[in-house]
């Protein structure tokens, strides 16, 4: 019984990370902080100061980001905690380095017997503790590297791996155009909960494209996700033909054709810059919306919308990232340059 409720427990984050759900440490995949939610989970052409970018793209590792640390907060209900904090710092000749912690505390659960009778409470919860380096190689390439160890309990059940993201990206002149490339959580799982239970981690090549228009205060990006994995539909291996009822025609099972698979890789990103203080931020996930899709009521799942406010000494970043009409996910960010406190 106490097995059967661990897995309904984890069911919800295992349908988020990959068709089919066949991945070790899905919370991987979560947004980990407001700015990539209010994207589309997923922003890496950004180069700025934002040292929560950074963890997703460790080629965005700059000397902005010195002594910058990020809090980011998911608000969730059931006494669910999700969240991640960074702290960055410059190192010379070497790059720019970071460390973070993620983080999903799933808060106390009832222990049953097999009898349905209550024997006492468990805690169940997922950790990824990283290491992040960023190297700008000239004014226009810069690469970056996070070494991540991944830890899992759920109740007496515990496993542990290892992940690597290996990042690229590339500035025009300008800087006004971005083009990053990305492979995450290329990694192994080391010890597993059960026996027989080793399963890949859920990997992805990313690639991303960004611009600013010079006159217009607009960035519209689109990465394209999953580059390793061509289809990301789901096909119910239970379906079967169906008879037209007026034609007596055999209908074969729906399957999706070459420009459903192409659009469920990509995500359209717009990020509005309102003066130095306001950032106005929208993006659609067209995969979400239909791994997620809610029949008859599409609802807005697969939109995301957020806005950051910048003040002298901290940023605070909100994103709203709407799974289905049955769930979404907020997410709150503080950042902060410790220098900035000194002045």
């Amino acid at each position: 019984m106490t097995r059967l409720v661990t897995i309904l427990c984890l069911l919800p984050l295992t349908l988020m990370a990959q068709t089919g759900g066949k991945n070790a440490f899905p919370f991987l995949d979560l947004p980990d902080n407001a700015r990539a939610a209010a994207l589309g989970r997923i922003f890496i052409t950004a180069y700025d100061d934002d040292i929560n970018i950074g963890i997703q793209n460790p080629a965005a590792l700059n000397s902005n980001m010195d002594n910058s640390m990020g809090f980011n907060q998911a608000l969730l209900a059931g006494g669910i905690n999700h969240g991640m904090v960074t702290y960055g710092k410059d190192i010379g000749n070497i790059g720019t380095g970071a460390i973070h912690l993620r983080y999903v505390a799933y808060g106390k659960m009832d222990r049953m017997d097999e009898n349905g009778e209550q024997i006492g409470t468990f805690s169940a919860g997922d950790f990824a503790l990283g290491g992040s380096i960023g190297r700008t190689l000239n004014k226009n390439i810069s690469i970056g590297a996070t070494f991540n160890l991944i830890w899992s309990q759920l109740e007496s059940y515990n496993s542990m791996g290892v992940s690597i993201d290996l990042a690229g990206m590339y500035r025009s002149e300008s800087e006004r155009t971005t083009v990053s490339a990305i492979v995450r959580n290329a990694g192994v799982q080391l010890s597993t909960y059960t026996e027989k239970t080793r399963a890949p981690l859920p990997i992805q090549a990313m690639l991303g494209v960004s611009h600013k228009l010079e006159h217009a205060p607009f960035r519209f990006s689109i990465v394209a996700h999953h580059l390793n994995t061509w289809d990301l539909s789901y096909n119910d291996p239970n379906a079967k033909p169906t008879t037209d009822p007026l034609t007596g025609e055999l209908v074969p099972v729906e399957k999706a054709g070459f420009g459903e698979k192409l659009g469920r890789h990509f995500i359209f990103q717009v990020e509005t810059l309102i003066g130095k203080a306001v950032r106005v931020r929208a993006a659609f996930d067209y995969n979400q919306r239909r791994e997620m899709l809610v029949q008859n009521r599409p609802g807005m799942g697969g939109f995301s919308f957020g806005a950051g406010l910048n003040f002298k000494r901290f940023t605070v970043d909100y994103g709203l990232y709407i799974y289905s009409s049955a769930g979404f996910n907020n997410l709150i960010s503080l950042r902060t340059d410790f220098d900035k406190w000194r002045k």
